[in-house]
């Protein structure tokens, strides 16, 4: 327990870059476990080792980094759908929630003493337009770290996804 809370000290924004043609089955079946089903789509999962290892695996289609509360606060706000593909405002977190509004709910989830779950109805799945001015120069099929697009950018994601909002 001591050892899951220690690797679980922050959050992580994972993104898909690239679609799903010629993608092995276990990949897209891991893909499908992330809620990774659409390029651009984007979830929010903790520091832990199950999901490093997911990661790990879908590394060649996805990026992903350290999210900051900011940016997950305007993502909750911009992005985040309830069923019916309503969005999600201060009232609705004030009415439906222990929360008093979406900042003080980004500063919970992110400290993680809250998850998704805690607002009923709300999508898991953050649909995210393509970025603005385009992906980095190499494209969507090198790694970050070369100049391309994929892997991880530790906490440049905010970057990516401030463009992609």
């Amino acid at each position: 327990m001591d050892k899951e809370k220690k690797s679980g000290k922050k959050r992580v924004a994972v993104v898909r870059v690239r679609g799903k043609v010629r993608v092995r089955g276990s990949i897209e079946d891991t893909m499908k476990l992330l809620n990774l089903t659409r390029v651009n789509h984007c979830v929010i999962i903790d520091d832990g080792d199950q999901y490093n290892g997911m990661v790990r695996k879908v590394k060649d289609y996805v990026t992903w980094g350290e999210i900051n509360k900011e940016v997950f606060a305007k993502l909750i706000e911009k992005r985040g759908r309830l069923s019916g593909h309503k969005r999600i405002d201060n009232e609705y977190i004030a009415k439906n929630t222990k929360y008093k509004s979406i900042d003080d709910f980004s500063e919970k989830f992110m400290s993680l003493n809250s998850e998704l779950c805690d607002i009923p109805n709300l999508n898991p799945v953050l649909r995210l337009k393509p970025p603005k001015k385009g992906y980095e120069r190499k494209g969507i099929k090198k790694p970050y770290s070369i100049g391309g697009t994929l892997g991880c950018r530790g906490k440049k994601i905010n970057e990516l996804l401030s463009k992609m909002i």
